[in-house]
């Protein structure tokens, strides 16, 4: 079979992608002709991979719900992921990357190919970036006036609901990113955020990009208040909302570095409230005008 490579921007840095067997919709928006620099990195699909002696040093395990990335060390000095949409499911991938993840071959298991493919490039790109000044963020962003309003919080808090209320009420705004933005701290020590091919169960892929403006964690409550967060509260809040990776140190260093320019640069609200539209309007007054 005829190699095909093709080759993608995203948060402005480029990664390629080497045989993949079908057309994936969300990463369509982020395709180039011809990168602008050196590729992050490149992940081939392959058909099989080499035996290597292995060991579990990291298995996530957020629930019933949740998907499970499995991480073992290899013999090479590599690494293995190994991924399940959810912890009935069966493995969907294994991917085998090189001790600086800058090249990596994926074998999909026929159990969800898009997820494994998806996934894959996920943790290629959060690691190949931990030491660049990017977090993959778990948020809701909405762009308005050229600044992005990133919502945090923990599953089933209402990030999305928030958005589409700020959508309804707020003249002038527009979704970015539903699930997985990125956020960049940039050598000049501005922030901007980035729609990704990756949202959630939301289809919005959109390779644009706005000045960050600022950070609100939601906390449902039966009122609506809206609170300045100190720096230490916001940096709690957002190294729980960025996909973070400790067992690995030079990783967990170069995210940590990158968290603490985020909070000295932006402003960082706790927003208490009902799903409704004065929530909505509260919010807006407050992170528009601060």
């Amino acid at each position: 079979m005829e190699s095909s490579t093709k080759t993608y921007r995203v948060a402005d840095f480029f990664f390629t992608v080497e045989d993949l067997p079908f057309d994936a919709v969300n990463l369509q928006p982020f395709f180039v002709p011809e990168p602008g620099s050196e590729s992050l990195f490149t992940l081939k699909i392959v058909e099989s991979l080499p035996q290597y002696g292995s060991d579990l040093i990291y298995r996530s395990q957020e629930g019933p719900r949740s998907s499970v990335i499995s991480l073992y060390t290899v013999s090479d000095g590599g690494y293995l992921f190994e991924m399940q949409q959810l912890p009935t499911k069966p493995v969907a991938g294994r991917l085998i990357a090189d001790p600086g993840f800058k090249s990596a071959r994926l074998v999909l298991l026929g159990n969800d190919d898009l997820y494994a493919v998806n996934s894959s490039l996920m943790l290629l790109f959060a690691f190949s970036t931990a030491c660049k000044g990017a977090l993959e963020m778990h948020s809701s962003v909405i762009t308005k006036d050229g600044r992005g309003y990133l919502f945090l919080g923990k599953s089933g808090t209402g990030k999305s609901t928030h958005s589409r209320l700020w959508l309804r009420n707020i003249p002038g705004t527009e979704l970015l990113n539903d699930d997985n933005p990125i956020l960049r701290l940039l050598p000049d020590g501005t922030v901007r955020v980035y729609g990704s091919p990756w949202s959630g169960k939301t289809p919005c892929y959109k390779s644009k990009d706005a000045l960050a403006g600022a950070l609100v964690h939601l906390k449902q409550a039966p009122y609506n208040k809206i609170t300045r967060l100190p720096v230490v509260q916001s940096y709690i809040f957002l190294m729980e909302a960025a996909s973070a990776f400790r067992p690995i140190k030079s990783l967990a260093d170069g995210w940590h570095r990158t968290m603490e320019g985020i909070c000295a640069a932006l402003p960082f609200y706790s927003l208490e409230c009902l799903p409704d539209d004065d929530a909505a309007l509260l919010c807006y007054r407050t992170v528009v005008n601060q």
